[in-house]
């Protein structure tokens, strides 16, 4: 699983959602959460913060938000090769095959769909997880 000490960007333009995913990492250890409302604010938090030396580690995005999609935040993400190698999952309460596809696509490293409890997401961090380092025992 992630070190304790991963970056956490969690993007949602409902303040409740970014607390209920906040929450439920502060359970599993996680205390480096920082928050965006939307992806037109975090793409300019997630490129200072690598500017600044001290880039996400993993980004958590809501699908559908005002300004910027998820998808679209995603999409930008895997453009840019300072963020294409960042674990990137969407939480969407869409289970269109078409989204998924779509998702899968533009390179997301897994997807959470709402409502989901603490253990769908550890689940689905640990999936990610050995997605991104292979050679790395689960822990």
């Amino acid at each position: 699983m992630f070190p304790n000490t991963t970056k956490f960007l969690v993007v949602d333009d409902f303040a409740t959602m970014r607390k209920i995913i906040k929450k439920v990492l502060t359970e599993l250890g996680y205390t480096n959460v920082e928050e965006a409302d939307d992806g037109k604010t975090a793409l300019p938090m997630i490129q200072a913060a690598h500017d600044a030396g001290k880039p996400y580690e993993f980004i958590i995005s809501d699908w559908n938000m005002p300004g910027m999609q998820g998808i679209d935040l995603l999409k930008a993400c895997k453009a840019d090769p300072r963020f294409k190698s960042t674990p990137f999952m969407l939480v969407t309460a869409e289970s269109e095959q078409k989204h998924i596809l779509e998702a899968a696509k533009a390179g997301v490293s897994d997807y959470v769909v709402k409502p989901f409890n603490s253990q769908t997401l550890k689940g689905k961090m640990e999936r990610v997880y050995a997605k991104h380092y292979p050679s790395a025992k689960a822990s």
